[in-house]
């Protein structure tokens, strides 16, 4: 059973209820404290002024303590009590002893407020209490004799103060007006922010973009490549685990993506964000092919995607396939060069010359056989092999003399190399060399490969056209070519990645008419 959620609008508008109403009410009630606080300090300084005039008056200062003198003091105490409009007023002489109060049956008898009794020590004040008529506020000040040095009594001036509860009727109608008005802005700011909010989701609910990214988190971490995105200051916001272990460094989304590629092309093209496809990158002796995507929001450049392919998991489940292409490639070149000369001895033979047909046809058995014992001997990877056969095949073809040098082996392939590479590498030079001796009057080129499991050695000569000066310096740039052709020019470029993802070496030495001398070399 699907749990019913509650969806963001709903939440934002009854959260914005919530707090409008908290926030109405908290500064309501701060407010009536404020004013009741405010009340407090008038009525208290009504009733000290009060209190002094009374302490003041000839009747009160000479009857106050005299026996019957409340006959004299408690007209003149009610009579200015309700002019005033305070609540009591009593008049005390040296023995707390009531002269004075609203209640009459109440005078001649001993005051106990227990708050006057610094009072007699000649201090005038006000005190909070709850008297005889409820909560009030009283003003204490001493009365003192005629010569003002003696004191001889005290005059207690209470004002009840208002309740709590009749402030809160006094202003239940502001109270409920500035509710309803928060309640309306509060509301109608929630609608719009949620609105916006929505928009800007695309509509999605929050447990709705919760489960897509927990869904895109698994995709991620679940792919065969190694997936990295940034910032677009280049701060990484996403690395798989995949990414984590090609590249040796463990996501932190304090790190920045130049940190990891620091001495490699990909620091230099990040800079440029532009996309790349497929270029090789090394780590740890070991290459990837790296493809970056720049990430736009409505044109906004906002970071960028790194995808990284294991090279050599990709050569190995290709190996097979490119050495079995490889294969019928020296098949086909080699069926087609031996059509011709089966046509040749065939010939022979219907002209009755049978001595130069045998002769013929020993002499081209003989060489391919040593070829082939030789490569099989000399060379671990079938592959290679079958592109070696494949390429002297066509070059033969093309009246092109390709041999292999004596002193080449291939015992293993340095780390870092796949076979691919190797085919890619030899693929790739052996065909310039090839093309360059095609409208020489001398064709001959001359392979060499040493390779082991700590180092590898290339080296292709031929007798071609060469290379002219001026090109020498653009030759590696992808899409370059003499030949200036769409969908060329990426061979030599191609050979450089290669080269260079794995630190190794390349060198070309050229001459116009003369021919060219390439030269690789990496080791581990």
């Amino acid at each position: 059973m699907v749990k019913k959620r509650i969806k963001l609008r709903t939440k934002i508008l009854i959260l914005s209820s919530i707090l409008v109403c908290s926030s109405v009410l908290a500064s309501g009630w701060m407010m009536l404290i404020s004013i009741s606080d405010s009340f407090e300090e008038e009525i208290g300084e009504r009733a000290i002024a009060i209190a002094r005039t009374l302490t003041q008056l000839d009747d009160i200062i000479i009857n106050v303590g005299q026996e019957g003198g409340e006959e004299y003091i408690q007209p003149i105490a009610e009579r200015i009590r309700l002019s005033t409009n305070v609540d009591y007023i009593v008049i005390l002489d040296m023995d707390r002893i009531r002269y004075s109060h609203p209640s009459e049956t109440r005078i001649g008898e001993v005051f106990a407020g227990g708050d006057e009794a610094a009072a007699y020590s000649e201090h005038e004040y006000t005190s909070k209490a709850v008297g005889e008529q409820g909560y009030a506020i009283r003003a204490f000040v001493p009365i003192m004799d005629e010569a003002g040095t003696e004191q001889i009594g005290v005059a207690v001036v209470g004002i009840l103060a208002p309740t709590f509860q009749s402030l809160v009727k006094d202003y239940q109608s502001n109270l409920l007006v500035s509710l309803a008005w928060g309640l309306l802005i509060g509301i109608g700011g929630s609608w719009l922010l949620a609105t916006n909010v929505k928009k800007q989701t695309y509509q999605l609910e929050p447990y709705d973009i919760g489960r897509m990214f927990e869904e895109r988190h698994t995709i991620m971490q679940t792919l065969d490549t190694g997936v990295i995105a940034t910032d677009d200051k280049g701060k990484i916001s996403f690395m798989n685990t995949l990414a984590e272990k090609y590249t040796g460094f463990s996501f932190s989304g304090h790190k920045n993506i130049r940190e990891i590629f620091t001495h490699s092309w990909i620091a230099e093209q990040l800079l440029e964000s532009e996309k790349v496809i497929n270029k090789p990158v090394s780590f740890n002796k070991t290459m990837y092919l790296a493809s970056i995507y720049p990430i736009f929001v409505k044109k906004d450049f906002m970071g960028l995607l790194i995808i990284l392919k294991n090279r050599s998991e990709i050569h190995q489940l290709g190996e097979e396939l490119t050495g079995v292409k490889s294969l019928v490639s020296a098949l086909r070149a080699q069926n087609h060069e031996y059509m011709n000369k089966l046509h040749s001895i065939a010939g022979l033979i219907q002209l009755n010359r049978t001595d130069e047909a045998l002769e013929l046809l020993i002499e081209e058995t003989s060489e391919e056989e040593n070829m082939i014992q030789f490569l099989r001997d000399r060379i671990d990877d079938y592959a290679v092999s079958g592109l070696l056969l494949g390429k002297r095949s066509r070059a033969r073809e093309l009246g092109v003399h390709l041999w292999i040098h004596e002193n080449s082996y291939l015992e293993k392939v340095v780390e870092g190399f796949s076979t691919g590479d190797l085919i890619t590498l030899m693929g790739n030079l052996l065909d310039n060399a090839i093309e360059a001796c095609e409208h020489t009057e001398q064709k001959e080129i001359c392979c060499l490969i040493q390779g082991s499991a700590k180092s590898l050695y290339i080296t292709v000569e031929d007798t071609g056209k060469g290379i002219p000066a001026k090109e020498k310096e653009v030759i590696f740039q992808e899409g370059y070519s003499s030949k200036a052709k769409e969908g060329r020019g990426f061979g030599l470029a191609l050979i450089r990645n290669i080269v260079e993802a794995n630190q190794g070496e390349i060198s070309i030495t050229s001459k116009e008419s003369k021919g060219t001398f390439i030269e690789i070399f990496a080791s581990n």
